[in-house]
């Protein structure tokens, strides 16, 4: 039997499939490659090239493969991208799950670990968030994962497939081993343009809003080290394989950053100079997003172990430094 992971090309999803594969599972991976890379493809995982809107493709493939579990995290994902382009995210990530849901009822694969997000929550009343709070997105992608949840909530009820949704935050860092990483194209996460900026591959880092309600006004976020976040996603796989009913989930490190301090950091990390200029707010941007992991603890076991931010740092570092031009090109040393 085998585990789909669907993006599993990405950033997130290459390195759920390198841990899984520790574990000695067999994986199937789909991607379309739109922002993944093949070369971020485990060597022993079996790869579809396709996309997940494709009900006759995703069909073939569970025809072909023994599939008992799906982790999902084939998604568009970036906020200011959903603000200009909501249909887009809409179609991607709803219609996306919608179809998988669809071909997971007709092959009767009943678990599915869904990759969703803190955007659920918008603005949120009080920090640490809490699965508690009231759900309020603040922008299409955050409205689209909270759908994308909403759907396999009604998909349960009518056809028994268990779900776990793990809202997560600012995910960061790389395997130890530097094999995979971080590579976007644009690039718009925070640390990997701190560190492209320390490599001067940009000219700077463009701080987007200096008047927030913050001590130093910059945006205050929670930072999680990817290979934490997968491993909670496994716990999370195991907790559907022992029958558990259908859960949400937020994980977190319960400690905020700001902008301004992910810098600094970068700076103790790589001993290089990283300049600054100061940018209007974007749309869409929550001044604090810090996460409450006690239930994932709890319920879970879940003991994340890399919590340091100079940790998360230096592993993104360490790929960084040695695939500067991402996957295309790695660094002889």
């Amino acid at each position: 039997m085998s585990v789909l992971v669907l993006g599993g090309a990405g950033y997130i999803g290459s390195h759920a499939v390198y841990q899984l594969i520790d574990q000695g599972e067999h994986v199937v991976v789909v991607d379309n490659l739109e922002t993944g890379h093949r070369e971020a493809i485990h060597h022993e995982a079996t790869f579809y090239e396709g996309d997940i809107r494709n009900v006759d493709f995703l069909r073939s493939v569970f025809k072909k493969e023994a599939i008992e579990s799906v982790i999902h995290f084939a998604a568009n994902s970036l906020v200011a991208e959903s603000m200009e382009n909501p249909l887009k995210y809409f179609d991607n990530n709803v219609y996306g799950t919608q179809v998988l849901l669809k071909a997971m009822v007709e092959h009767d694969v009943k678990k599915i670990v869904f990759s969703s997000t803190a955007a659920t929550f918008g603005e949120p009343e009080s920090v640490p968030i809490t699965e508690l709070q009231q759900t309020n997105p603040t922008n299409p992608y955050g409205e689209s994962k909270l759908m994308m949840e909403k759907l396999m909530k009604w998909t349960e009820k009518a056809y028994g497939i268990k779900y776990v949704a793990l809202r997560y935050f600012n995910v960061a860092g790389a395997r130890e081993t530097a094999e995979i990483g971080e590579d976007h194209f644009p690039e718009t996460h925070l640390i990997p343009i701190i560190l492209q900026t320390a490599l001067k591959k940009r000219a700077h880092v463009t701080i987007f809003g200096v008047d927030y309600d913050t001590d130093d006004g910059t945006c205050i976020r929670d930072y999680i080290h990817v290979e934490d976040l997968i491993q909670a996603h496994l716990l999370a796989l195991d907790y559907l394989r022992e029958g558990n009913p259908s859960n949400v989930f937020n994980l977190g490190s319960s400690q905020g950053f700001s902008v301004k301090q992910m810098i600094e950091t970068a700076k103790e990390v790589t001993g290089r100079d990283i300049p600054v200029k100061m940018g209007p707010r974007r749309s869409g941007d929550p001044s604090i997003l810090i996460a409450s992991s006690e239930k994932a603890k709890k319920v879970l076991g879940w003991t994340p172990k890399r919590t340091s931010v100079s940790k998360i740092m230096l592993d993104a570092w360490k790929w960084h430094s040695s695939h500067q031009d991402g996957y295309k090109k790695e660094v002889k040393k």
